[in-house]
């Protein structure tokens, strides 16, 4: 199995592109502008997306993804979310002002896109893989995901600041190979990470003693600019642990 990064930027310019993470081709964690980065036929074997939270930066290539594609598909593409991010998707995307409904084209009962709702304590089964939702802390519902898959398990944080439930549904895992957590600005910006709910290498290093699994660890979504200032205090801070930063283009085997 692999997984490609296609995003994973707190922002955009140049190379940067927001969050998005692509399992095996067929499956999308978040659907930030990285997403515009896959051809036609890659754009097209996509079958499921597995969202975070409503924020633009995590939902906004669905759109124009769908659109690109929607008479290349033989099967509905299935969008997973939570109820709120769900409804955000109805209310403020496929509303027909901003973008028309694919929920009911071509028809509302063949449609190109069908939205399952997913709540913490749910798992599904896509392909070998089960995901699950853990609740964290962040300014709108937010969860992370927990991907188990023949041999191994991953995780992503998702964007959150200070927490406990995070920690103790990692703890619960027999296992933990792999960990994609965010860190969004450095610790001179630690009251903006509390405003914002977001980790900052202080916050994060605080945390992550409280997980008794030693994955490696992937730093995501850094402000702009600061990306190697944000690794480098997180190395400062956290010395026992595997440790890399993300830019995007990555393929991590599983």
């Amino acid at each position: 199995m692999e997984l490609r990064i296609l995003g994973c930027s707190g922002g955009i310019g140049g190379q940067r592109r927001t969050t998005s993470f692509l399992l095996d081709g067929e499956i999308l964690i978040d659907a930030g502008s990285g997403v515009g980065d896959l051809s036609l036929d890659e754009l097209a074997r996509i079958r499921h997306i597995f969202l975070t939270h409503a924020h633009l930066d995590h939902i906004l290539s669905i759109p124009l993804l769908i659109d690109s594609v929607f008479d290349r598909l033989d099967q509905p593409l299935v969008i997973h979310a939570q109820p709120h991010t769900l409804k955000a998707l109805r209310e403020h995307i496929f509303n027909w002002i901003i973008w028309p409904d694919f929920t009911a084209l071509p028809s509302k009962e063949l449609p190109v896109v069908v939205l399952q709702e997913m709540r913490p304590g749910e798992e599904r089964m896509v392909n070998d893989c089960r995901f699950s939702m853990i609740p964290v802390n962040h300014i709108v519902p937010t969860v992370a995901y927990v991907i188990e898959y023949p041999g191994g398990a991953l995780a992503f944080s998702g964007d959150t600041t200070t927490n406990d439930s995070l920690w103790d549904g990692l703890n619960r895992l027999s296992r933990l190979d792999h960990l994609i957590v965010e860190a969004a600005f450095s610790s001179a910006e630690l009251e903006l990470c509390k405003i914002s709910k977001h980790y900052c290498p202080q916050l994060l290093a605080s945390d992550l003693q409280k997980l008794r699994h030693q994955p490696h660890v992937y730093l995501t979504h850094a402000k702009p600019g600061e990306e190697e200032m944000i690794y480098q205090e997180c190395r400062e801070l956290i010395r026992e642990r595997p440790l890399s930063h993300l830019t995007g283009g990555e393929r991590l085997a599983l």
